[in-house]
């Protein structure tokens, strides 16, 4: 069945926690935005959401929609 083949996304922290769709997570690195001199301070709140990479998730940090790492991020 076409159900069986579906694959399950498991996506991790930096600390090896499964995260999910709605959770909450915080940066672990002072990130610079690529092509402006904004910068993203370690600590700053988001809310994620999963994407079909299991290595980036969809955010928005400060009012900007971004694709985040998740090597950068801390579940809370």
């Amino acid at each position: 069945t076409e159900e069986a083949g579906e694959e399950t996304l498991v996506v991790k922290d930096s600390n090896g926690t499964v995260l999910t769709t709605g959770d909450d997570v915080v940066l672990i690195k002072d990130l610079t935005l690529r092509g402006s001199s904004r910068t993203f301070k370690r600590g700053t709140k988001a809310s994620i959401k999963l994407t079909d990479n299991p290595e980036e998730v969809d955010c928005k940090l400060e009012g900007t929609a971004i694709v985040l790492r998740v090597e950068f991020l801390k579940k809370v």
